[in-house]
């Protein structure tokens, strides 16, 4: 072999290597980048058969409704709403959550909601985060 051959294939062989160990190292970062919201926890509304997760990056809200007993197909629904804003919403037959869903909310006070199953959860009025 050559010597560029030997080179290209040792830098290769060192690109998968240090990828591989970001991706054992970095666990949950892919997963939150595939199916929840970005940005910073800023509350959690747990009910009977779930949870309604809120985030906040740079003015957005998102929000997450969770069940209990991931796997199982059930009614789920996320509703989040800015105040003097259309609401955001997103519900149907799903396994693991409804959502994301997201809002440029700013400094507006939100309504939130969320259900899985037979249970409910609704903040019954508007909220500031």
């Amino acid at each position: 072999m050559k010597s560029g051959a030997i080179r290209r294939l040792a830098v290769g062989l060192a690109v998968v290597t240090v990828s591989g160990v970001l991706g054992m190292a970095v666990p949950g970062q892919a997963q939150a980048a595939s199916g929840s919201c970005e940005g910073r926890k800023v509350r959690s509304f747990p009910f009977s058969t779930g949870t309604v997760e809120v985030y906040k990056r740079r003015g957005y809200l998102c929000a997450i409704t969770v069940s209990e007993r991931p796997g199982v197909r059930q009614h789920m629904r996320v509703y989040l709403r800015a105040y003097a804003l259309q609401p955001v919403e997103d519900s149907g037959q799903y396994r693991f959550h409804a959502g994301p869903v997201t809002v440029h909310a700013g400094q507006r006070k939100v309504w939130i909601k969320g259900a899985v199953g037979r249970g409910k959860f609704d903040t019954d009025g508007w909220i500031r985060l």
